[in-house]
């Protein structure tokens, strides 16, 4: 079990959290352990997400902000931090100070596993996780790894998600006076989140009609016939710090260039967006011009709201930078190859160290029992039973956790 150790009289600081009241509900938990906690908040939304009675506000520039919090955790005798992303400016200064200080820093994710799980891991997540790339090591585990116990199901409120967004961007954009030198770590105009919210629920309607029967021909004529592109974020971290690329259309280019020069020309391509940029960001006019110029046209399909697992459970191979959706195809026995830093990148699990114009004809299917162990240890060591918008992670309420 991912455990954070006795905090009964610890001192326990909150940064930055998941968008929303998670880290007010862990904060409130934490004190009926008998821990003390303190909460900084560096804009209004974050100080209208606390309980108010612990929180002190940073106001100041990012510049002074490793001066600040290495005073604080000194001040306050900080035993403990928990935050969210830790690619985040604060974040990632605030991770620095804790280590020189010796300070342990529990860092929360969306689930490495999806849908019943969020990650939790000491120091860092994805790329900066200390969790072993050695495929002996998880080899070496014995049989027990190779079950898991199953997950309680976990209802994730994507209304609950999205309100709490639009709250959040409102709250930060017309308040930021009182946090003038805050920057937050993606655009914060609540204008346009409300807009991209809108547009999200028209997309995500329109969708359903026009992709009604789109699904039918990838669990048919065309299963085992393509190759699955899941499209990340445009403004991810995962993209940003964890891989090579400047852009999503950057990775595009190079994958449908590869897939016109080096694919099997009986083949076809699906590149499926991401639903977090529904209402933000479409590629389809890119692609769509970029196939039409390299005369594959009729290879390339878009798709945006289709179910995922029958997507992976019928492509040839996934290729991706670095998302989640690689586990889940690696799940399905599916070829994936990442193209960016990922955690599960593996060899004997991805094709690591596999080119991207080789792999559309070398690829082979991942080692069954070296996944199912790396998985299972992936889940017993990183994540937690619980949603941040739906059921509290049922692992803070085992007293193993904090022994």
């Amino acid at each position: 079990m991912n455990k954070i150790g006795y905090i009964n009289n610890k001192n326990i600081l909150f940064l930055q959290g998941p968008i929303g009241s998670f880290f007010k509900h862990l904060d409130l938990h934490f004190r009926t352990k008998g821990a003390k906690t303190f909460r900084i908040t560096l804009n209004s939304a974050d100080w209208f997400f606390s309980n108010k009675d612990n929180t002190i506000p940073f106001r100041g520039k990012q510049e002074e902000w490793l001066a600040f919090i290495t005073k604080f955790l000194k001040k306050h005798k900080i035993d403990k931090i928990f935050l969210a992303g830790d690619c985040r400016f604060y974040q990632s200064q605030a991770i620095k100070a804790s280590m020189r200080l010796n300070i342990d820093t529990f860092v929360f994710e969306e689930g490495y596993i999806r849908p019943n799980y969020v990650t939790m891991e000491k120091y860092g997540v994805n790329n900066f996780s200390k969790i072993s790339r050695d495929p002996n090591f998880y080899l070496s585990l014995d049989d027990s790894f190779l079950e898991v116990e199953e997950p309680l199901s976990v209802q994730k409120s994507y209304p609950k998600m999205e309100f709490s967004a639009i709250v959040y961007y409102i709250i930060l954009y017309i308040f930021k006076f009182l946090y003038p030198h805050y920057q937050h770590y993606r655009e914060s105009n609540a204008i346009n989140e409300f807009f991209w919210g809108l547009r999200n629920i028209v997309r995500k309607n329109w969708f359903k009609i026009v992709e009604f029967n789109k699904i039918k021909p990838l669990q048919t004529t065309l299963s085992k016939k393509y190759y699955f592109i899941p499209i990340q974020t445009y403004n991810d971290f995962q993209l940003l710090e964890h891989s090579s690329y400047n852009s999503i259309e950057e990775f595009i280019t190079e994958v449908l260039d590869s897939f016109k020069n080096h694919a099997p020309k009986d083949t076809y391509i699906v590149l499926k967006h991401h639903p977090v940029d529904r209402g933000r960001k479409s590629y389809t006019k890119f692609i769509k011009r970029l196939a039409k110029k390299l005369n594959i046209l009729n290879r390339v399909i878009i798709i945006h709201d289709l179910h995922l697992p029958t997507c992976l459970k019928n492509a040839k191979a996934t290729i991706t930078i670095n998302s989640t959706v690689g586990i889940s195809s690696l799940y399905h026995n599916i070829p994936t190859l990442t193209l960016g830093e990922a955690i599960y990148n593996i060899k004997g699990i991805t094709a690591k160290d596999t080119k991207l114009d080789d792999f559309w004809t070398q690829y082979s299917k991942p080692n069954s029992i070296l996944f199912k162990k790396f998985k299972h240890y992936l889940i017993k060591t990183t994540q937690l039973n619980g949603s941040f918008y739906g059921r509290f992670p049922i692992e803070f309420e085992k007293e193993e956790m904090y022994n």
